[in-house]
């Protein structure tokens, strides 16, 4: 198996934003995750908020961490909750 087999990949949302561009994510199963910004996102400035969809990667080893990989972009701000 590669490395790329061996990640989770699961959808959540920002719940809060932590110091050193840490975030905690509400994953779609309901667990918690601490997760960090990938190095292509934060090399490209991508911005993330609370609130925002994002897609995030995970070691089988470690559950409680991963790294965020993609913010989904938002069609209308009134489908993201924002008025």
């Amino acid at each position: 198996m590669t490395k790329e087999e061996d990640k989770i990949v699961v959808e959540g949302v920002v719940i809060e934003a932590l110091p050193g561009t840490q975030f905690k994510v509400r994953l779609e199963t309901g667990h918690e995750v601490l997760a960090y910004l990938s190095g292509k996102m934060r090399k490209y400035y991508i911005r993330i908020l609370l609130g925002d969809k994002v897609r995030v990667e995970m070691s089988p080893y470690d559950l409680t961490r991963g790294r965020i990989v993609y913010r989904h972009r938002v069609v209308h701000e009134q489908e993201a909750g924002i008025y």
